[in-house]
This record gives structure tokens, C-alpha cells and sequence, in this order.
């Protein structure tokens, strides 16, 4: 009798294995929001401990933090395709942990750009797999909505870096940025242990020619679900694999020149906002929108973007759902722009963060859907390069527009938001119940 891994995983359903795959890979995605967005929040204190201004500590350590994503996401995902995502898993988390912990320690700014590239690298290389392979673990039916769910830990990570840089700047801690990192640090530390529990993916077993140990995972994952093994006389295979090699060949041309375009342009407006807000409104703010209070109330703003993005990208479907997070992301932008009291400031800055971080959830639930196996690492992490790309864009290109005019900077990534949407357009199918090839 043969069954594929995606029947085999719908007959298992979405239960305890995924649950504890949910909370291992959760772990590790909040610790990699905690090292990005803390390029924002660190800014000021790197720069009265360097002798530095807040743009130019915001820059430097942005962009090369961003620069390493790029690498990381670039060479990672196509690693992963190659040797398996479970070795990628372990040796980019152990990267995030050592290198990021190092960062609190460095002993000058150019030891802490280099230790920053390369922490940068290994959350680059951790981000796009750990997508590709929760991807892998679970059901056609419940993969959105968990996928959505596993991006919502963005929005923890990014909570406690806030709560953690408003403590320090309540209690008066010495060079607040290495409490930043140490906090950021310990979620990829316990997550090194975590992971030694995570097998490989089935998927990729089965499409490797490794059909017995895929048969032990799924054994696995159907047993701790609470159904029974599988059938003596089963006989485990994959879908057709997709003829050609490349992101280009076959028909996906169009598909990842339009994810390409997307992932740098939610970027660019996304890492536009978060790197440069933290410290804005930390050191001027507008009325009561000032200091680390308000941003935390941003990051728990994001909660129920993801929770939104969840429900909608199951009902609705992908591309629907993403491109209606899309425009409200613009339309918050352009509230910002348009805003003359601190009030309207308030509102456009909550709806900005909702609608943006749930664009991120929808993205991340629609992009792995969109490549075969043998291409989902490489889809993923090329994806996730050209978001380091509008990441190294973000603290840098625009800069001199941010320090002129910061509503005329958020103008410009309303435009590239509604851009963006208009991108959507060129992915001509929808994965909401595809099985995965």
C-alpha cells in the first residue's frame, strides 16, 4: 500500500508532536526577534558607550548585523537542502547563542560589528529553515494557521526586549545594551538542548532515497499523536518531484521574482520602522507617545496581527489575507504621515505594528507552500536574503531621509507597501490545502 508523507502526516493530525515542535522552533525564533529588533533598542546606549551618535550606532551595527542575515539566509538554505535541515537547525542556533551572548562582552566597537555580522549569520540561517521544516511536520489543512502561530513568537521576543530596555532605563543600568543582549542570548542557548530532540524531515528523508528513516520519523510523529504506526505493508513515497533544478526553471520564474520583490519591500518598510522607531521615541517621542512604555504597548499590538493572520490565511486563503495586511500597513503609515496630535500618532504607530507583523505571518505561511522540497530551503533563504538586503537597506540608504523628515520616511514605505501588494499579483495560485511536493 503506498501513502505520501502528507497523507500519512493528515492521518496523524496536528497534535502533540507538532505542539512540541511548535515550542522548541518558538523558543529559538523569539531569541532571533530579540537580536534583530534589539539593533533599535541597543542604539542609544551603544552610542554613549562608544562615543558614538544614535544614527550612526543604529547604522553601523544595523547594517552589519543585516549584512550577515543576508550571508546566513543566502548560504543556510541551500546547506539545508544538501545535508538536511536537522544539522542546519543545530549548528545556526549554537551560532545565535555563542555569538550573541559574545556581543555584551565585546571590547570595541569593531569587535562588536564583527561579533554583530556574526550573529547576523547564524539567525539568517536559522529563520528560513526552521519555516521550511515546520512546514514539513505538518498537515495541508492545519499548515497556515500553525505557521502563522510559529511567526506570532516574533511578537514574544520582541515584547521582552522592550520590557527588558525599559527596565534597564527605569533602574539605571550601566550600558544597557548588554543586558539587551544577554536576555536575547538565552532563549538560543536553552534552544541548543531543545533541538538535539527535533528529527529530520520526513520529507527530505523520503527525497534523499532514505525511506526507512522516514518511516521512524512518521512513527514517530503518529505515536505521539496518539495514532498507531503505520502499517506494516505500507510503503512511504513522495509526490512527483518537480522536473529541473532552480528557482527559475519550470514554470517558478514569475513566482520567485514576485517573492523576491515581496520579502525585500515588507523588509525595507519593516526594518524602515523598527530600527529607527525604538530610538526616536525613546529619546524625543511625541507627547505621551515617548520613551520604552509606549513601544512595549506597540509590541503587544502585534499579538493580535498574528492571530488575525492566522484565522485569515486558513478562511481566506494566502495571497488574500497578505495582501489585505498589506495595505493596512500602508494605510497606518499614511495615518502616521497625515497625523497632527499625539493621539493620531498613537493610533497610526498601533495599527502599524498589528498590520505589519501580520503581513510578516501571512508571508511566512504563503512562501514555503510555493517551492518543492529539493527547492524549499533555497526558496526560503533567498527569500529571507533579500529581506536582509531591505534590512542592510533600511539604517542605511534612508538615513539621511529619516534624520530630515521621519513622517516623509514613512510616506515612502507606505508607498512601497501598496508597491507590494500590487507584487501579490504576479503569484498565480493559491496554497490554502495544497500538499507540499
Amino acid at each position: 500500500m503506498n501513502t505520501t508523507v502528507d497523507e500519512v502526516l493528515a492521518q496523524a493530525g496536528a497534535g502533540r508532536f507538532q505542539r512540541r515542535l511548535m515550542m522548541i522552533f518558538g523558543l529559538v525564533w523569539a531569541a532571533d526577534a530579540m537580536q534583530v529588533v534589539a539593533v533599535g533598542f541597543a542604539a542609544p546606549s551603544i552610542a554613549a558607550r562608544f562615543g558614538l551618535t544614535v544614527p550612526q550606532a543604529a547604522q553601523q551595527t544595523g547594517t552589519l548585523f543585516f549584512l550577515g542575515m543576508f550571508v546566513g539566509a543566502a548560504l543556510f538554505g541551500r546547506i539545508a537542502d544538501r545535508i538536511g535541515r536537522r544539522n542546519v537547525l543545530l549548528l545556526t542556533v549554537a551560532c545565535d547563542a555563542v555569538f550573541g551572548l559574545a556581543s555584551a562582552f565585546a571590547p570595541s566597537f569593531e569587535a562588536l560589528l564583527i561579533l554583530r555580522f556574526l550573529t547576523g549569520m547564524a539567525v539568517g540561517g536559522t529563520l528560513p529553515v526552521d519555516y521550511a521544516m515546520m512546514a514539513e511536520f505538518l498537515p495541508p489543512k492545519n499548515r497556515g494557521r500553525w505557521l502563522v502561530w510559529l511567526e506570532g513568537f516574533w511578537a514574544v521576543g520582541t515584547l521582552i526586549v522592550a520590557l527588558t530596555a525599559w527596565y534597564a532605563a527605569a533602574s539605571g543600568v550601566a550600558a544597557p545594551y548588554r543586558l539587551i543582549y544577554i536576555v536575547a542570548a538565552l532563549p538560543a542557548l536553552i534552544g541548543i538542548f531543545l533541538r538535539l530532540w527535533v528529527p529530520e524531515s520526513p520529507m527530505f528523508l523520503i527525497r534523499k532515497g532514505r525511506a526507512d528513516e522516514a518511516r521512524q520519523v512518521l512513527d514517530r510523529v503518529r505515536t505521539a499523536n496518539g495514532v498507531a504506526p503505520l502499517r506494516q505493508d505500507a510503503v512511504v513515497t513522495a509526490p512527483p518531484a518537480v522536473p529541473g533544478e532552480g528557482l527559475f526553471a519550470n514554470g517558478l520564474a514569475r513566482t520567485t521574482i514576485a517573492v523576491m520583490a515581496l520579502w525585500f519591500l515588507v523588509s525595507l518598510s519593516y526594518y524602515g520602522v523598527f530600527v529607527w522607531l525604538p530610538a526616536r521615541l525613546a529619546t524625543e517621542g511625541f507627547g505621551f507617545v515617548r520613551g520604552y512604555g509606549f513601544l512595549v504597548v506597540l509590541a503587544l499590538a502585534q499579538l493580535p496581527g498574528y492571530a488575525l493572520a492566522a484565522w485569515g490565511v486558513e478562511r481566506l486563503g494566502r495571497r488574500a489575507t497578505l495582501q489585505a495586511f498589506l495595505l493596512i500597513s500602508a494605510a497606518g503609515c499614511m495615518a502616521f504621515v497625515l497625523a497632527g496630535t499625539p493621539v493620531m500618532i498613537a493610533v497610526s504607530l498601533i495599527v502599524m505594528s498589528f498590520a505589519l507583523l501580520g503581513t510578516w505571518g501571512a508571508l511566512y505561511a504563503f512562501t514555503p507552500e510555493l517551492y518543492p522540497t529539493t527547492l524549499r530551503g533555497t526558496g526560503m533563504g533567498t527569500a529571507g536574503a533579500m529581506a536582509r538586503l531591505g534590512g542592510i537597506a533600511a539604517p542605511s540608504l534612508l538615513r539621511s531621509v529619516i534624520e530630515r523628515d521621519f513622517g516623509l520616511a514613512i510616506g515612502v514605505f507606505a508607498a512601497l507597501l501598496v508597491l507590494a501588494a500590487a507584487v501579490t499579483l504576479l503569484i498565480g495560485r493559491e496554497t490554502r490545502d495544497a500538499s507540499i511536493i
